[in-house]
């Protein structure tokens, strides 16, 4: 008796760091479950999970009856007779065993010792480890006291519970209610006696007796469950031979855990909880926690099918700019020689074959050129095709790409979040990871300079070449002559926000010279913008890399007064228990004087309201019912590569980038090409789709008023004469060079079979 107490002290307090690590009284008494945290939307729409091991906790009367009964028939008769170990069971297992009939003698709660404690693991083992045959018994008898002290604290519906909930089930599926949805897309207490079968006679080896893998294995072993069941009682012999003829029945197309998790909004949060994981000491992929973002699903799914549509018709248009040409040129649209080969060379296959055929790069290309069975992704879904892996990098790298966002510009909140056309094929977000050109769209933060420098809305600045002699970063002189998108001047002059509306390059750069590209730079940082920007004179014309997720911020500051916001996409975080444990609001600042950040909201709505507008393609939409008011901005970088979106209501702020990865890869033209003809679709077609759900939050009317009093003058509409013809459909409008009013002029009725051409 002595030697037994001394031994299980040496045991329990390491003695000599012998006997390795034992569970405490506190692990015993709060034991550590490795739970999945589930992701969810604001209006509490699972999306996602974060596990090491894909682990759902239920609760005892959550489990089917058949699965306790196909359990304890097999793996331990006499469970609800022992105290943890049984040693009748194991006196009959080594009986068994020398019988030749090998049987484990280990109760459900010595397994669920080893499963929730690792107590065959390397880091539970002492210096005794080491050698093979004391090692199994220094772990037989610290699992034989683990498992007496569960038994001294825990019922025994608690202990199969928990045994239940910690178990693998192979397939990265840990815990019951895994298993239930991974095999069979049912609840675990919605299983069936065959169906429990097949999951318990899984316990015996995940591997061998897997009904994905190896179904006729599986089978056998449900079988042997089954009979099992009907020795205790559980069935009887009719249920028997119904049961064991029934086929495996395994329904494994859950969408929900199929595409969960593999999106880029889970990549996205999980990246934005990283500090506060690492802050806090909380290890999201075990802890159990419950996150809320601040997506709204309905918002979200309304973007999504905008996103599929819109993209499968900009792939087909381009697609068909280059037909049977090769996609990737130069700046002067020569192909670029050896492109697909360079792209090749960092496939891990390439490195692969390289390593395996002595670096005999011919016969690499060769097989490389090979064609094989595989799937690709494309709009119309995954296809089975026969197609070498050049082919398959071609069709991969020659794909649009785009990213989305929209947000509460009041409150910080991120409402929609696409970071591209499918996560599983292309994991780069294009909301935050990606940085591209802005164009256009960055020159709103030229005039936010102009008006802090004390113009006015109504100022002029004449539409003419601009040369601009400047010195570069390296002390060379330089000189910038930008020109318009469609190279002509119209000698006009014009207000700031006619030419905000126009967007046109001459204006922009005058005011760049006036007030400074310094300055501008200054003015993109404080409202938002965080990428380095080089200060240089095309600064205005969106020359630097930025983010969707940056202009967004940039443009909420207008709607919010100048306060810039911080966007926030977790809003909440809950404990395995339910209890709140964190909970994120914005902070805002004051980064634009309330008039000039009124002012710009005014500005953007010009490119709708000025004549030459570059948004006045969103009228072709269902968009300005009940007096709706809709300001934005289009960009187009250099030679067509890159297409934005910018818009804003009172109620959101979006964003929209559309493009190839490979900036070589691009549209011809302005027509096929520009923001206004690839961006600005999917974003009109989003709000026309959200406007006719009121009840997420989002509905027409008109920019908030001013909050302080506007004394610049702004009301100076840009000239234009209007004619109509009574009796036909034509309507028309002119610009008049150096007028202030609208002049209307009537027409007789004419002839619109031809064109007609009406000189002012």
């Amino acid at each position: 008796m002595y030697s037994l107490i001394l031994l299980v002290c040496a045991v329990q307090l390491n003695f000599l760091w012998l006997f390795g690590y034992s569970p405490t009284k506190k692990d015993i008494l709060l034991p550590t479950l490795r739970v999945s945290s589930e992701l969810y939307t604001a209006d509490s729409v699972l999306i996602g999970r974060y596990f090491e091991e894909d682990r759902d906790p239920v609760t005892y009367d959550s489990i089917s009856k058949n699965i306790l009964n196909a359990l304890i028939a097999t793996e331990d008769v006499r469970f609800y007779k022992h105290r943890g170990v049984d040693f009748i069971g194991l006196f009959s297992s080594v009986l068994s065993t020398i019988r030749g009939d090998k049987r484990g003698g280990s109760t459900i709660t010595q397994q669920l010792a080893k499963n929730l404690y690792r107590t065959r693991y390397n880091q539970s083992q002492g210096l005794l480890g080491r050698i093979p045959i004391v090692r199994m018994g220094v772990t037989k008898f610290k699992e034989w006291m683990t498992a007496y002290k569960l038994e001294s604290k825990y019922q025994k519906k608690e202990i199969i519970t928990m045994y239940l909930n910690t178990v693998s089930f192979s397939n990265n599926a840990y815990g019951i209610k895994s298993a239930s949805l991974r095999y069979f897309n049912k609840q675990p207490n919605a299983l069936s006696a065959s169906e429990s079968a097949v999951l318990i006679g899984m316990l015996k080896g995940t591997t061998l007796y897997n009904p994905i893998r190896n179904p006729d294995k599986s089978i056998e072993r449900r079988n042997i469950v089954l009979k099992q069941m009907q020795k205790e009682g559980y069935i009887d012999g009719e249920q028997y031979n119904t049961f064991s003829k029934e086929p495996l029945g395994l329904n494994i197309n859950n969408p929900d855990r199929e595409g969960t998790n593999d999106s880029y909004l889970r990549a996205a949060v999980q990246k934005w909880l990283e500090r506060w994981s690492e802050e806090q000491g909380v290890d999201i992929y075990t802890a159990g926690l419950k996150i809320y973002t601040t997506i709204d699903s309905r918002m979200q799914q309304l973007a999504e099918e905008t996103v599929a549509k819109q993209m499968k018709g900009l792939q087909e248009r381009l697609d068909n700019t280059w037909r049977d040409e090769e996609p990737w040129r130069d700046k002067n649209g020569k192909v670029i020689p050896g492109f697909l080969e360079e792209k090749a060379r960092k496939l891990p296959i390439y490195l692969a074959l390289m390593k395996e055929y002595d670096d005999d790069e011919e016969q690499v290309f060769q097989l490389l050129q090979k064609p094989k069975k595989m799937k690709v992704f494309t709009w119309t879904g995954e296809k089975d095709v026969e197609m070498s892996t050049m082919d398959s990098l071609k069709h991969y790298v020659s794909m649009l790409n785009t990213g989305m966002m929209a947000m509460d510009p009041y409150n910080g909140e991120i409402k929609i979040w696409i970071g591209g056309i499918n996560h599983r094929y292309y994991k780069f977000d294009h909301v935050n990871q990606a940085k591209r050109q802005a164009g256009s769209t960055f020159k709103p933060f030229v005039y936010l300079t102009a008006l802090e420098n004390g113009m006015e809305p109504c100022d002029t600045y004449e539409d003419k070449p601009v040369r601009l002699d400047f010195i570069n970063n390296e002390g060379e002189k330089e000189v910038w002559e930008p020109k318009n998108a469609d190279w002509s001047f119209s000698y006009r002059n014009m207000s700031l926000r006619w030419a905000m509306a126009r967007s046109l390059n001459t204006i922009t750069a005058q005011i760049t010279r006036d007030v400074g590209w310094d300055k501008i730079v200054e003015t993109a940082h404080r409202v938002g913008i965080e990428s380095h920007l080089e200060s240089v004179p095309s600064v205005g014309l969106g020359s630097n890399d930025v983010s969707v997720f940056e202009m967004v911020n940039a443009y909420a500051t207008f709607m919010n007064e100048g306060k810039r916001v911080d966007p926030i996409l977790v809003s909440k975080i809950y404990d395995n228990g339910g209890k709140l444990i964190a909970s994120f609001q914005t902070t805002e600042k004051q980064v634009v004087d309330p008039e000039n950040a009124w002012l710009m909201t005014y500005m953007l709505r010009g490119t709708i309201e000025e004549p030459g507008g570059t948004s006045q393609a969103l009228w072709e939409w269902d968009l300005f019912g009940n007096e709706n008011q809709v300001g934005g901005k289009t960009g187009t970088s250099s030679d067509y590569v890159d297409g934005w979106y910018m818009g804003v209501t009172k109620d959101l702020v979006a964003g929209v980038w559309v493009g190839c990865d490979e900036q070589s890869i691009r549209f011809k033209n302005s027509q096929t090409g520009e923001g206004s003809k690839t961006a600005l679709p999917i974003y009109a077609t989003f709000m026309e789709a959200l406007y006719k759900r009121p009840e997420l939050g989002v509905t027409e009317g008109k920019f908030p008023d001013p909050k302080v009093e506007i004394e610049k003058k702004y009301n100076c509409p840009s000239p234009r004469i209007r004619i109509e013809a009574p009796n036909d459909s034509i309507t028309a409008e002119i610009d008049i060079e150096d007028s202030d009013e609208q002049i209307l002029i009537t027409l007789p009725e004419v002839d619109n079979t031809e064109k007609t051409e009406i000189e002012r």
